[in-house]
């Protein structure tokens, strides 16, 4: 870099010397010519020369001085996590963790379905960063299982902010609670909708942000998963993929009326052909509120007596297809969040088919109790918790907040033989009320009281109601 600064400096001085000689010579020769100059005269046009190659020696040696710096001192600080960047941010690194301790206990459980237990639910490392300005990505390992997963893992090519395009791993586009963080959730765990749609996927999004930011859009084509399921394997064992979008529009984020700034509505929806085998039937499970098991389909069932009466696992097979209105509401500390969903779904059993419509929705609402705003990326206190002998007080924010919500799974699952009346319950419905404390915006802990109602699942009737108190203690950063 510095060799050709030299060269360029001694080129320009060549220039000038070359003008010089080329006027003189090509001047005209008529007796009105201009005397020679005299040598005083000409130690000052040296001097003046001599002035203008140092003038530029020395903005040349600002400008590498400057190149130099952003090259070898680049930007290091705290910011929401470990941040570098370059000087001229062009590429940046943000190492971010979160980990979240929690505890399950469940209340009247006298037939011991259930284990009271501590666990790490998450222990996740955040990488997120930049390369070459137009190229942000994300990595995101889970620790907090009995093996390590990948959950995000994707590449965004940003060029146009209004039309980014996406590869990777990622949360496909269509439930709400889904996906806001599992940092800024208002209870331990997300509500039965959840129990119908996609965690993560794998494929190609095209999305961004429109009018101002006003309307949010996401499309995509990805591999198509069974609710609720994080892919482990890179093998897709079906060649169908599904295709995803969603829209969500905030209305009046550009008005004047501050009491609707924060109101959003969208719809999103899903729609492929999946095509499990006896060995990956990709068939769903569906979870209460304390992560028990309330439904399943059947698996195969062997008769050692009479070959003739054996039966294969239900396997997901044909058509299925998604669709989600859902909306928030964020006004001071007060917040909301509803979301409906349908999914209908083909499956098959040796030579049977049939096709099930199931449908959930949850309406949840929070106020926090010290006056800081709600929103969907959660709460930031006004005075983060300091004690008395700190220098000061600070009490962090308090918040509750309450959830109701439902799931339906088509009964004919029982008739058909897809599913057991005496061990699947068709019907859960779920009342939770939780406390926030966020002590500083890293920290926060949770406590719960969820209570689920079902509907068959017994060999007597309904399954047993489930009462359980969920606690949490995060740090996120």
């Amino acid at each position: 870099m510095r060799t050709q600064s030299v060269r360029r400096r001694w080129w320009i001085v060549a220039i000038i010397l070359t003008g010089v000689l080329a006027a003189a010579l090509t001047a005209p020769a008529a007796d009105s010519s201009p005397p020679d100059p005299t040598p005083d005269e000409v130690k000052r046009r040296l001097k003046e020369l001599e002035e203008q190659v140092d003038r530029l020696n020395h903005e040349s040696r600002q400008h590498e001085v400057q190149i130099d710096n952003q090259i070898r001192n680049p930007l290091a600080q705290w910011k929401d996590g470990f941040y570098i960047s370059s000087a001229d941010n062009r590429f940046k690194l943000r190492i971010g963790a979160y980990t979240q301790f929690d505890g399950r206990f469940f209340v009247n459980d006298e037939a011991n379905q259930n284990t009271n237990q501590f666990l790490i639910r998450r222990a996740r490392l955040d990488l997120q960063g930049t390369v070459f300005k137009y190229f942000d990505f994300r990595i995101l390992p889970d620790f907090g299982g009995s093996s390590v997963q990948i959950y995000d893992s994707y590449l965004d090519f940003n060029y146009f902010p209004e039309a980014k395009l996406r590869f990777g791993k990622f949360k496909p586009p269509v439930g709400l609670e889904r996906l806001q963080s599992a940092t800024s959730l208002m209870f331990v765990e997300r509500g039965l909708p959840t129990n119908l749609l996609p965690n993560r996927d794998i494929g190609v999004q095209f999305f961004g942000d429109v009018f101002d930011g006003a309307v949010g859009y996401q499309l995509g084509i990805v591999n198509g998963v069974p609710d609720n399921l994080n892919p482990t394997n890179v093998n897709d064992t079906n060649d169908d993929k599904d295709f995803v979008g969603r829209v969500f529009a905030l209305p009046f984020t550009s008005t004047d009326l501050s009491a609707l700034k924060s109101l959003g509505v969208g719809v999103a929806g899903s729609y492929g052909r999946q095509g499990g085998n006896t060995s990956t039937p990709d068939v769903p499970t569906y979870k209460s509120t304390g992560q028990a098991t309330f439904f399943s389909f059947n698996g195969a069932v062997t008769n050692a007596t009479d070959p003739t009466k054996n039966l294969g696992p239900v396997i997901a097979s044909g058509q299925r297809s998604r669709v989600s209105p859902q909306a928030y509401y964020y006004v001071g500390p007060f917040g909301a969040l509803f979301e409906y969903v349908y999914e209908s779904q083909e499956y098959k059993r040796d030579k049977k088919t049939a096709t099930f419509g199931n449908d959930a929705w949850q309406v949840a609402a929070s106020y926090v109790l010290t006056g800081e705003p709600a929103s969907y990326k959660g709460v930031t206190p006004f005075r983060p918790f300091q004690p008395l002998d700190d220098g000061g007080w600070g009490p962090g924010a308090f918040e509750l907040a309450g959830r109701y919500g439902e799931i339906d799974i088509d009964s004919d699952v029982y008739s058909t033989g897809f599913a057991d009346k005496t061990k699947s319950a068709h019907r859960a419905t779920e009342f939770v009320l939780g406390g926030n404390w966020y002590l500083n915006k890293n920290v926060k802990v949770v406590l719960d009281y969820a209570q689920t109602e079902f509907a068959d699942g017994a060999k007597k009737g309904n399954r047993p109601n489930e009462y359980v108190i969920e606690s949490r203690v995060q740090l996120a950063f």
